[in-house]
């Protein structure tokens, strides 16, 4: 799985026919197969793993570091590090994530954003003082000329 090692683990569940109404947040692992009306978002330093089955909803933002959805999200998602959707995943709203892994199935309607890390400094070497002062200082539109023979 994309290499990225997996040292958090799940540690609380909204469990199958219960239905949480409010913002939750949790620490280090958490799974949901019941409902949520509102925000789910880890907190603390330590990595996260958030876990929405396929019985799972949430209606709210959800935010983790990992986040694995086989159920239904109705809001923006934003995975910190990986975004796994598996077959039954439905997601209307925005997602954010900087790997994605996605089974056939899968559906979002929304923006996919992968947050791409910027790449670090590095100075180019610069251009002879000829070759910049022959190119245009603009882009300039290509054109065909058609009396060309």
């Amino acid at each position: 799985m994309l290499g990225i090692k997996k040292p958090w683990s799940v540690r609380s569940t909204i469990a199958a026919g219960m239905k949480v109404a409010g913002d939750c947040t949790f620490q280090e692992g958490l799974q949901i197969d019941g409902t949520v009306l509102g925000d789910v978002t880890a907190e603390g330093a330590g990595p996260s793993v958030l876990v929405i089955g396929e019985g799972g909803s949430v209606q709210g933002a959800i935010s983790a570091d990992h986040v694995v959805i086989g159920g239904t999200v109705v809001g923006p998602v934003l995975a910190r590090e990986l975004l796994e959707l598996q077959s039954k995943a439905r997601i209307q709203g925005d997602v954010r994530y900087k790997a994605l892994e996605m089974q056939q199935g899968a559906v979002i309607a929304g923006q996919l954003q992968p947050q791409v890390t910027p790449p670090s400094p590095v100075a180019a070497p610069a251009a002879p003082a000829e070759a910049r002062s022959a190119l245009p200082a603009e882009p300039t539109e290509p054109t065909l000329d058609l009396d060309r023979p």
